[in-house]
């Protein structure tokens, strides 16, 4: 028989305590008065409203400025509240410094498709705290492929070596591996949602790997997708090795099967008008669900694109063609693809890290280059969200989905508005980083400092 010791009044209350110490945001109610509100959502804009947060949760949006008693009052005093941004195509919580490398790619050939970003994410890394000043609190955290890249300006135009280079067999690397959507909260989980792409470069890059040209990888891919489903159908035989030899590890081949199934979109980075219709037709043959990544010729497959609802994530600043495959490149692109009903997300010009701050000036671009303001607002709210499957919690501000809010002074796509309130998942940012006290530790030249610093 077990017994049980009541606890006294005391001990309860202390735990009382010390549970609501733990989870302060949760139990906070915050009304943010006073703001010109960018939904980003069937909303719209509101030009005078009420954002209420109630734990962790945006519980209402609305006109005028009726706030629940006891709720912390933050008065924007005019400015603007939007979603919190998406950093799409990113590398932020695997990236650090050049010296240190990253955790985005693998050269063994035995994990490829089976690669997952989400076991190497950091959240100590000191550039969370730097793209939330630039609104930034969730990031589509991308691998990086074998062959160095599809040819835009962020990559590596296809020519980078690679592992296993030669007569073996090279299948394995033309999957890059799986994407991840992550939130930058100051905490330790970052992870939102696993697996929410494989990564494949196409154009000159995939065609390396594949033994030089574009239509042997298209080839290589047919054949691997057959043994994906050969293998999907006949797991037990091979597991036991009764079953023919695969092309693929098996920790690759099961990664697969969404991918062949349609569950799992392949996100495949091509730039050329050429290699984006092929992809298209791969797409229809093989029953696959496509995004396209790069995209620098995307406008001239715009009807085609938005007849098979195949998103589009692009860097709006590319206009230079860096590439043969990138000869129509144009700032027009995100616009004309608009125009045509194509959904379209933004990408950094430096896979949204180190700088992923400038990604609301790269969707002030676009709207200067013939884009609507709402359509670029999107690019970076419920576009990328809805692309990579977590719409209906983040992306647009909304009643019941996470409280991903931030606070600015003015228009986010002006360089001169700052954030003065940022919110994930309801909790309150702190509006510092690593770059900040470096600046104010070393702002004053007569503070006294350790020998280490000090000049002979």
């Amino acid at each position: 028989m077990h017994r049980f010791k009541l606890l006294p009044k005391a001990a309860f209350a202390a735990a009382a305590v010390l549970l609501a110490a733990a989870t302060p945001a949760l139990a906070e109610t915050v009304a943010i008065v006073n703001a010109r509100i960018m939904t980003a959502g069937p909303q719209g804009t509101i030009e005078n409203g009420t954002v209420v947060i109630r734990d962790g949760r945006i519980d209402s949006v609305s006109s005028g400025s009726r706030t629940p008693n006891g709720a912390r009052i933050i008065d924007a005093r005019g400015g603007v509240v939007t979603p919190g941004f998406f950093a799409t195509g990113s590398e932020l919580g695997a990236v650090e410094v050049g010296a240190l490398g990253n955790d985005l790619g693998v050269t063994n050939p035995d994990v490829s498709a089976a690669f997952d970003v989400q076991y190497g994410l950091d959240p100590s890394s000191t550039l969370l705290p730097v793209a939330r000043w630039g609104g930034i609190t969730r990031a589509v955290v991308f691998p990086e492929s074998q062959g160095g890249g599809d040819g835009s300006e962020h990559r590596d135009d296809g020519q980078a070596d690679f592992a296993g280079s030669g007569p073996e067999s090279l299948s394995h690397a033309l999957f890059a591996g799986q994407a991840a959507v992550i939130q930058l909260g100051d905490g330790t989980d970052l992870l939102v949602r696993p697996k929410v792409g494989m990564v494949i470069p196409f154009g000159r890059a995939g065609a390396r790997i594949a033994g030089g040209a574009r239509g042997a990888e298209i080839v290589a891919l047919k054949a691997l997708f057959a043994d994906v489903r050969d293998y999907a159908r006949n797991r037990d035989a091979v597991r036991r090795g009764n079953y023919r030899e695969m092309s693929l590890s098996m920790a690759d081949l099961e990664a697969l099967v969404p991918v062949v199934e349609g569950r799992m979109p392949i996100i495949a980075q091509a730039n050329k008008e050429a290699d984006i219709r092929g992809l298209l037709r791969l797409a229809r043959e093989e029953g696959l669900k496509l995004i396209i990544e790069g995209g620098a010729e995307a406008w001239r497959v715009a009807p085609e694109l938005a007849a098979a609802r195949v998103p589009v994530i692009l860097n709006p600043l590319t206009d230079l063609p860096a590439s043969f495959e990138q000869i129509n490149a144009t700032m027009e692109n995100a616009a004309r693809l608009e125009r045509a009903g194509v959904v379209v997300a933004f990408e950094n010009s430096d896979n949204g890290s180190h700088r992923a701050r400038e990604t609301r000036y790269d969707a002030g671009n676009a709207v200067a280059n013939g884009m609507s303001y709402e359509g670029a607002l999107k690019a970076i709210t419920i576009n990328p969200a809805t692309i990579f499957g977590v719409a209906d919690r983040s992306g647009s501000l909304e009643a019941g989905k996470d409280a991903d809010v931030v606070v600015w002074t003015g228009d986010p796509f002006e360089p001169l508005s700052q954030p003065t309130a940022v919110f994930i998942r309801g909790q309150q940012q702190p509006m510092t980083s690593r770059a900040q006290e470096l600046r104010d530790r070393y702002r004053n030249l007569n503070t006294q400092y350790p020998p280490a610093y000090q000049a002979n």
